[in-house]
């Protein structure tokens, strides 16, 4: 059966249609086909977790127990309905909000200013987001819980602007005034305005 899985050499899938066999495999109690669901989303599922707690620690915790949930309610996924992925990502967000609530931390409210940005400074090209994670991480609890999502969505989950907006029930202009005033932000926080002067 492990032949009839289509999984391209980085790890993410070839075509949709690959994706929701394996889905259906692995509803069917077929365990070798969720081990490649797992490991074509653990990357960036982890990734995601880590910049929300900011914790190495925790969020290989919670991202293990995501994809626990992901095996115990995957006979809940409809494949044609919303994306595998997408629904992955609902999981993880709401198991990161429950990991706040149980530790009694008030999450940042979403800033819900419409901002008119320029995008004319070319600011998320400038701002090198591959600086060093530890550094990232202080600099990202500045920011509020939808500008972070944001940035974690657009620069380490590499989705559009239209997919970010889509995921989180969005406008795309509301999206990309959110994704402007956090990398403005990101900016002038000091370990990583240090790293941009000698870039500017």
């Amino acid at each position: 059966m492990a032949a009839m899985y289509d999984v391209s050499s980085d790890g993410l899938f070839g075509t949709v249609d690959s994706e929701l066999n394996l889905v259906h495999f692995s509803q069917n109690g077929d365990q070798d086909a969720f081990a490649h669901l797992y490991e074509a989303h653990l990357d960036r599922i982890h990734r995601y977790i880590y910049f929300r707690v900011f914790d190495r620690q925790v969020a290989e915790d919670i991202t293990s127990l995501v994809f626990l949930k992901v095996w115990e309610h995957l006979d809940s996924f409809q494949g044609g309905q919303i994306p595998f992925a997408k629904w992955l990502y609902r999981i993880a967000h709401n198991t990161v909000i429950d990991y706040y609530r149980t530790r009694k931390i008030v999450v940042p409210l979403e800033d819900v200013d419409a901002l008119k940005l320029s995008h004319s400074d070319n600011m998320d090209e400038r701002l090198d987001l591959n600086t060093c994670s530890q550094e990232l991480a202080e600099a990202l609890k500045e920011l509020t819980s939808t500008q972070q999502e944001v940035l974690i969505l657009r620069f380490i989950w590499g989705l559009t602007t239209r997919e970010i907006a889509h995921r989180l029930d969005k406008e795309q202009g509301a999206v990309r005034a959110l994704q402007m005033r956090g990398l403005r932000r990101l900016a002038q926080h000091p370990a990583i305005h240090k790293g941009l002067q000698s870039d500017w």
